[in-house]
């Protein structure tokens, strides 16, 4: 385990380095959290914000009232979207050769993986960054019983960096607050 202030100077340098890359951000929204679970939303900027992608998937079944909960997208708002599958081509240009940054990348990158098993597309490796990691490495809080730094929610984070953006768990604003984290931490001091 790293000194905090060294844990926290190597968390800047690395938020330096990823903005360095013109990395995209991505969020997605899905139907749960367990092996069966789909990607409903996606949003996708680019390194200075603009919006890429902002799409509605229909999944193969309903969404569950427990998803609804959270994220308010419902049956009825994505009755008429596309399914997943259809939109892959689009989604793996935009993905192609870019460091792709996102709050929590292991969940994210696998409801992507899964959503693609679902539709027959075979795995392919993304280049995925983790703002969550970076984040919980930049406060350097060790968590004890988990072995490792204590990780915030994205809201959390945002809220400690005093980033105005809302964490509404819609994709557009979650990309867009991740991406404003990224540029904080990397703004701070070593």
């Amino acid at each position: 385990m790293h000194s905090q202030s060294n844990s926290r100077a190597l968390a800047i340098e690395k938020a330096r380095t990823i903005l360095s890359e013109k990395p995209i951000y991505l969020d997605t929204e899905t139907t749960g959290l367990g092996k069966d679970a789909e990607v409903i939303e996606l949003a996708v900027i680019d390194a200075d914000g603009t919006v890429l992608m902002d799409q509605l998937f229909r999944p193969a079944n309903p969404i569950p009232a427990q998803a609804v909960k959270v994220h308010h997208i419902t049956d009825a708002m994505v009755a008429k979207k596309p399914v997943w599958g259809i939109y892959w081509p689009t989604i793996r240009g935009i993905f192609f050769g870019k460091t792709i940054c996102m709050y929590n990348a292991d969940y994210d990158l696998r409801l992507v993986y899964q959503s693609n098993q679902r539709y027959g597309i075979r795995k392919e490796p993304l280049n995925g960054f983790c703002v969550m990691k970076l984040y919980a490495q930049f406060r350097s809080e060790w968590d004890q019983q988990r072995n490792r730094y204590r990780w915030f929610k994205l809201e959390q984070a945002g809220r400690d960096a005093k980033i105005s953006i809302p964490n509404s768990h819609r994709a557009v604003d979650d990309t867009q607050l991740t991406r404003a984290l990224l540029h904080w931490i990397a703004e701070q001091e070593v």
